[in-house]
């Protein structure tokens, strides 16, 4: 049994990592999509200069999605997924939103975010020498 685990273990990595870099991507697009009502949410949350902020998130949350998806720049994405995550939290607790229906996802996000970032995403990478 722990051959075959061991055959198979990669997969336990890859298959979060595929589905976290999906769900960045799919909450970037919009965000790419149209840059500038992105920066009035940003502007609107409070996250001056907006159009900054915003465009910021929309390219990170897209083409980093994408690598993570990938496995390419994995720890790299992750460093700057993880701080923006930690914003959004912070963010959230300012705003006093509660832990239930408000920050709880972004947590998970973030936990998962300092896995893969110190773990390299395991294998089923395609970058080249781990970056």
């Amino acid at each position: 049994m722990s051959m075959l685990l061991f055959w198979y273990g990669g997969w336990g990595f890859a298959i979060p990592r595929i589905v976290l870099g999906a769900l960045l991507l799919v909450h970037g697009w919009p965000k790419i999509k149209s840059l500038k009502q992105n920066a009035g949410n940003f502007s609107g949350m409070g996250f001056r200069p907006g159009w900054l902020w915003g465009t910021v998130a929309a390219l990170l949350e897209f083409f980093g999605g994408i690598g993570i998806a990938l496995g390419i720049g994995v720890p790299y994405a992750c460093l700057l997924f993880m701080g923006e995550f930690i914003v959004i939290i912070v963010w959230k607790w300012v705003k006093k939103m509660p832990f239930v229906g408000g920050w709880e996802l972004d947590a998970v996000i973030l936990s998962l975010l300092l896995m893969f970032f110190t773990l390299y995403g395991g294998f089923f990478l395609l970058s080249i020498g781990g970056l």
